[in-house]
């Protein structure tokens, strides 16, 4: 059976290494080896998409980068309790026309016991802005 260290329950340490290790993975625009700590089963709900299991997950995040440019984010823990943890977020990219954004919000996660979310729940939302203004 697959497991993804650190292992659920939680606790302060922990949590903040899975945080640690999900913005890597995500910064690494690699969708393969990100949609490897999610579970074959895995149900996203990301703005108004609904996406289920690990190939759905693999399509969209290489459509996403088609479109996002220069991607980079930043993780933050928030809060965690037993297998859950709750998560702060920012990335920016620029579109193909040179607009620069600054994308932000709060993401629920849920990991099944051999640590692999098997549940992501991701609130988002995108600002324009100038390059000059870009944080990342």
């Amino acid at each position: 059976m697959e497991k993804k260290l650190p292992l659920p329950p939680f606790n302060a340490e922990t949590a903040k290494l899975k945080v640690q290790l999900a913005e890597d993975a995500w910064n690494s625009k690699d969708p393969v080896k990100i949609s490897m700590a999610y579970s074959i089963d895995t149900e996203w709900r990301n703005r108004n998409q609904f996406i289920n299991g690990r190939q759905e997950v693999q399509e969209f995040l290489k459509d996403k980068w088609q479109k996002e440019l220069e991607y980079k984010l930043k993780k933050e823990l928030w809060a965690f309790l037993d297998n859950k943890i709750a998560v702060r977020f920012e990335y920016e990219y620029k579109n193909a026309q040179g607009q620069w954004f600054r994308a932000y919000g709060n993401e629920n996660w849920e990991f099944d016991e051999n640590g692999l979310m098997q549940k992501r729940y991701a609130s988002i939302n995108d600002l324009e802005i100038k390059e000059s203004e870009r944080k990342l």
